[in-house]
């Protein structure tokens, strides 16, 4: 694949991390605010997205390269780890008006926003539980960082 191919390859996955680089730098010239409900509930949405994409990856890897579908397995085991993290947070940050669990039908389409991430984390929770190990969720299993 030359240079020029690279740099087109995968349009959308290169869009979305220069949107979180873009907002970290954002946050850093803020002064580090804490985090709200609404940045964990988007966080949380970011990662179970890329949580799908790994398994799908995964599923797809393992046929044909075992060895690099188990490190994407262990990738997509600590992604689901982060998620859960992430959800534990959103709970235990005070709640604001802005993202009170009042249905605001006009603001939020699809529900109250704590509504949301737990329906969220419980659909992504169900594929988790089909393909992994409730030891492996614990503690995914170890991977070496560099086999060449």
């Amino acid at each position: 694949m030359n240079s020029q191919a690279v740099h087109e390859a995968h349009p959308y996955l290169r869009a979305a991390t220069a949107g979180v680089r873009h907002h970290a730098r954002g946050l850093l010239a803020q002064g580090r605010p804490a985090a709200d409900r609404v940045h964990l509930d988007v966080l949380h949405a970011h990662l179970t997205g890329l949580h799908q994409l790994l398994d799908q990856l995964a599923e797809a890897t393992r046929p044909p390269h075992p060895a690099a579908g188990r490190h994407l397995a262990a990738a997509h085991t600590r992604l689901w780890q982060a998620a859960t993290e992430l959800h534990a947070a959103f709970h235990l940050v005070p709640s604001t008006a802005a993202d009170s669990a009042e249905c605001r039908p006009d603001r939020l389409p699809e529900g109250p926003m704590v509504l949301t991430i737990c329906q969220r984390h419980v659909a992504a929770g169900h594929s988790v539980r089909r393909k992994t190990t409730p030891t492996n969720l614990n503690s995914p299993p170890h991977t070496t960082a560099c086999v060449r």
